[in-house]
């Protein structure tokens, strides 16, 4: 029968309940367990794919085409687990199929209310993640937010009910934070207090309590929090901040025993955890043999989470390279104000421009695209990266200084990227690009092929303008040669300068299929010849 393991929050957002679930996912499926994992997002957007960067982070996309929470990336990176839209569900999703069904009639006149109605759609939610694959052991629901916020109620509610109707296959994880303050000199365990006792108002009782904290806990602040959150000492365990690596954290849970509490009280079988290949990559990632480092060009870069999966794909990378990777960031709207590319963005080893929306920026990635192609200095552009490659060639090859795409001057009249033909008149924005998985085939003798080994590549997508094959042959003539193409049609999915050492622009976001134990093929490749332009200089 299977399990359910709701994980919550409390003191503050923030506090890695993504990262957490992800790591103890990792735990039971080292154990030999099946798992499914479901995101809970208390706003009211249907899914994250309008909602700005700056406020939301990254968008991540799964392979059939769902716009989802970046936690999924989380769950992607450390498990096997399967990523689908099954995987998340907002509070605007659930409303939004209450309210479609109510229009037609569904509830025969009875008044739609949050309970039963909203709290009944919550439940059938976390009992379709379970069918996500054939015999699942365990589901792992990570509620979004923090507990006491309105806006959570009613999944707190589903999920008090949840447990309720199967007491014996559901447990509950709470997550808080225990501040330490410099001034006294001391760790305060009443914010957890509270934030416990909120939940107890809900009717929900958690049977382990994980502390957030800067430094391990010591037994008598284990035995108050005990004592108040009526929880058993061993079941209170400190997540402390990671020195290195977020990788780490895996290693750390388990070796407080937390998988072996979480088997017993669940009645799973008590095998043991087989973390072999997480050690090794640890091992490497600890002792790295060199190091690179890569500019990043983009528009979101003053918040952390905007590119995760970007910025995680390239520690992957430097550690299949055995090395550690310095990242260094460039606003490309400052690159375009300074006007002098080399000055500022000089002394990397490569330079990756992901993707993006609009135009601000636009000429600053422009401007770094054609120092890279001039100076000979690996470069990797993914999604908007690979259509500012296309149009800066355009604009210094083959001398159409007026190219450029529609996004950004839709009056331009050389539309080197364009809107395509099924997109215009669509006034929605949101899940109305091409989204998802779709197949390529790489052409033989190219630097996709080299890394992909293959010529037949599945990645995913989420875009609106493509390139213009109305000046394929031309680009193809001078050198920016089209090495992957989207299977049964024509639209370009990866372009490279044929005269460079490494200039790869891709129309698909590679980064969403990257993990540490198993880093993505491209990255991969971007790295080394990274380290191949840094002997080159020396």
């Amino acid at each position: 029968m299977t399990k359910y393991l709701f994980i919550s929050g409390g003191v503050l957002s923030s506090l890695g309940k993504g990262l957490t679930a992800a790591s103890i996912a990792l735990l039971l499926e080292s154990r030999g367990l099946k798992i499914a994992m479901l995101k809970l997002d208390p706003y009211l957007n249907v899914d994250p794919g309008t909602m700005n960067p700056f406020q939301h982070g990254e968008v991540y996309v799964t392979d059939d085409g769902a716009e989802t929470d970046l936690d999924l990336g989380h769950y992607f990176r450390y498990t096997n687990a399967p990523i689908s839209r099954l995987s998340n569900a907002t509070s605007g999703q659930i409303y939004d199929a209450i309210i479609k069904r109510e229009r037609r009639g569904d509830y025969l006149g009875k008044t739609v209310q949050v309970i039963p109605h909203v709290t009944d759609e919550i439940k059938q939610r976390i009992l379709a993640a379970a069918k996500m694959q054939a015999h699942t052991d365990v589901v792992l629901v990570e509620v979004g937010g923090t507990v006491g916020d309105i806006e959570s109620l009613p999944f707190f509610e589903a999920i008090r009910q949840f447990r309720h109707e199967r007491p014996r296959d559901c447990i509950n994880i709470h997550l808080t934070y225990i501040p330490y303050l410099k001034a006294a000199g001391e760790v305060k365990t009443k914010p957890t207090q509270h934030s416990v006792q909120m939940l107890r108002e809900i009717g929900i009782m958690p049977d382990i309590i994980l502390c957030r904290c800067e430094e391990d806990l010591d037994e008598g602040n284990k035995d108050k929090i005990s004592l108040f959150c009526s929880v058993p000492k061993e079941c209170v365990i400190d997540v402390v901040d990671v020195k290195k690596s977020i990788y780490e954290v895996p290693l750390n849970l388990n070796k407080q025993g937390l998988d072996d509490k979480i088997c017993h009280m669940l009645g799973l079988p008590a095998k043991r955890a087989d973390l072999s290949s997480w050690e090794k990559m640890l091992e490497k990632l600890l002792h790295p043999k060199g190091k690179v480092v890569i500019g990043i060009v983009g528009k979101y870069l003053q918040h952390q989470d905007a590119y995760k999966s970007v910025f995680e794909s390239l520690h992957h990378a430097a550690l299949a390279n055995q090395v550690e990777i310095e990242i260094r960031r460039f606003e490309s709207d400052k690159v375009l104000e300074e006007g002098d590319v080399e000055k500022i963005i000089q002394g990397c080893d490569g330079y990756l421009i992901p993707g993006g929306f609009g135009e601000r920026g636009w000429m600053g990635k422009i401007m770094t695209a054609k120092y890279c192609r001039e100076n000979k200095i690996p470069y990797f552009g993914l999604c908007l990266g690979m259509q500012v490659l296309c149009v800066e060639f355009a604009r210094h090859v083959l001398g159409l200084t007026d190219a450029n795409s529609t996004e950004v001057d839709p009056s331009t009249s050389h539309p080197v990227i364009s809107l395509l033909s099924e997109q215009k008149g669509i006034a929605d924005l949101g899940g109305t690009m091409r989204l998802g998985a779709f197949n390529c085939l790489v052409k033989p003798g190219s630097k996709a092929e080299a890394a992909y080994r293959t010529n037949r590549i599945s990645e995913r997508h989420r875009h609106r303008y493509e390139f213009n094959n109305l000046y394929k042959d031309q680009s193809e003539e001078r050198g920016l040669h089209l090495t992957g193409v989207l299977e049964d049609g024509h639209l370009c999915e990866i372009a490279e300068v044929a005269d460079h050492p490494w200039m790869v622009g891709v129309q698909f976001h590679p980064e969403f299929k990257s993990k540490p134990t198993d880093p993505h093929p491209l990255f991969r490749d971007f790295i080394s010849a990274a380290l191949e332009y840094q002997r080159s200089k020396r």
